[in-house]
């Protein structure tokens, strides 16, 4: 094949092959071995906290008091430590609504990445959603 210089590198810069955005995949790096990864359903007296941990044969999904998250979080990092994981990142997912800021920050206190929700962000089912009169 013959080489046209110029025209040729021209040609090349103006098709570049596309690559597809997958948005489901994280732009940041994920050492699955190494991080716990949690979200957080919050209400005045209650959180279900779910987590994927590694080495866990079961997703834990827990109900607890309001107050006590650093506590279940600090549980399971414990129990990666046995299975040869040292848990080097904690990230926590939550919705934020009115007064959910006040968790980051309780968070990023503990060297655990928060990750504030908007509630309009968050997909939910319109099946049995009623209209305002």
């Amino acid at each position: 094949m013959a080489s046209f210089g110029a025209v040729e590198s021209t040609i090349r810069r103006r098709h570049p092959m596309s690559q597809s955005f997958d948005a489901s995949r994280s732009l940041t790096a994920l050492e699955q071995d190494n991080t716990i990864v949690a979200v957080i359903e919050m209400t005045k007296a209650k959180w279900l906290i779910a987590a994927l941990a590694p080495d866990f044969k079961r997703q834990p999904l827990k109900k607890i008091d309001a107050d006590a998250p650093s506590l279940l979080m600090q549980r399971w990092r414990n129990e990666a430590g046995p299975a040869g994981h040292t848990i080097k990142r904690i990230a926590v997912g939550y919705e934020a609504a009115g007064d959910g800021f006040w968790l980051a920050r309780w968070l990023l206190a503990r060297d655990i990445e928060a990750y504030a929700i908007h509630p309009a962000s968050v997909a939910v089912s319109r099946e049995h959603r009623r209209a305002k009169t």
